[in-house]
C-alpha cells in the first residue's frame, strides 16, 4: 500500500510537472502575438481614420460654407438692378462652389435691406430670394407692406442699404449616408445633420440700391 502511495504521488507529480512544461512553453512561444496584437489594435486604428477622414470633410465643408455666402453676396453687391432668374442662377453658383460634397443641399437665402432715413431708424426688407433644396421661393414677401428685420448694431446707418446672404448646410457624415440618401449603421438616426452657417452682410459697389425688378 505503501509503495502504491508512494508511485500515485510520483504519477501526481509527473503530470503537474508536464502541465507546468507545457504552460512555460505556451507562454514562451510568441508565434501568432502579432497577429492577437493587429486583431486588437485594427479596431481602433480604423476607428480613428474614419473619425480624422470625417473631420477633416467636416472642416473642409464648414469653409465652403462660407465662401458660399461672400461669393453670392459679392456677385449681387455689383448689380445695379437683378432680376428673379439673376439672383437664381448667382445662387446656383454659390451652391456648385461646394462639391465634390453632395450628401445634402445647401439653403441660401439673399435678402435686401434698406435702412429708413429717421430718427429712428427702421430696418426693412427691400426685396428677398432663397434657395432650399434646388427650389425657389420668396421668403420675405413685399406685399401688403415690407417687413421689419434685424441687422447688426455696428450697421444700423440711417439711409443705407445692405444685402445679406445668409447660407446653411446640414452636414451629414460620410459613414451615416449612402448613395441612396440612406441613413447606415444607425449613425443618422442620432442627428439630422450637423449644421453649419454663415451671415454675410455687404453694401452696394456701384449705386446706393440695387433694384429687384420682378421681386
Amino acid at each position: 500500500m505503501k509503495g502504491q502511495g508512494m508511485l500515485m504521488g510520483a504519477g501526481a507529480h509527473s503530470v503537474l510537472a508536464r502541465l507546468c512544461r507545457k504552460a512555460a512553453g505556451l507562454y514562451a512561444d510568441r508565434r501568432g502575438l502579432a497577429a492577437v496584437e493587429f486583431a486588437l489594435i485594427a479596431p481602433l486604428l480604423l476607428s480613428m481614420y474614419f473619425v480624422t477622414m470625417e473631420v477633416s470633410q467636416g472642416i473642409e465643408a464648414n469653409k465652403k460654407i462660407g465662401r458660399i455666402g461672400s461669393m453670392v453676396a459679392d456677385l449681387v453687391t455689383q448689380q445695379t438692378s437683378v432680376t428673379k432668374s439673376a439672383l437664381e442662377s448667382i445662387m446656383q453658383i454659390g451652391q456648385s462652389s461646394i462639391q465634390p460634397y453632395n450628401r445634402s443641399k445647401p439653403t441660401i437665402i439673399v435678402t435686401a435691406i434698406e435702412i429708413t432715413d429717421e430718427d429712428s431708424p427702421k430696418v426693412q426688407v427691400a426685396w428677398s430670394r432663397q434657395m432650399i433644396d434646388g427650389a425657389f421661393s420668396e421668403p420675405y414677401p413685399p406685399k401688403p407692406t415690407k417687413q421689419e428685420t434685424t441687422v447688426p448694431t455696428e450697421l444700423k446707418i440711417r439711409n443705407t442699404f445692405l444685402i445679406r446672404v445668409e447660407s446653411d448646410l446640414a452636414y451629414l457624415p460620410l459613414i451615416a449616408w449612402t448613395a441612396a440618401q440612406k441613413p447606415v449603421l444607425g449613425l443618422a438616426a442620432a442627428f439630422d445633420g450637423i449644421s453649419m452657417s454663415e451671415t454675410y452682410y455687404l453694401r452696394p459697389r456701384i449705386t446706393k440700391t440695387i433694384t429687384c425688378t420682378d421681386c
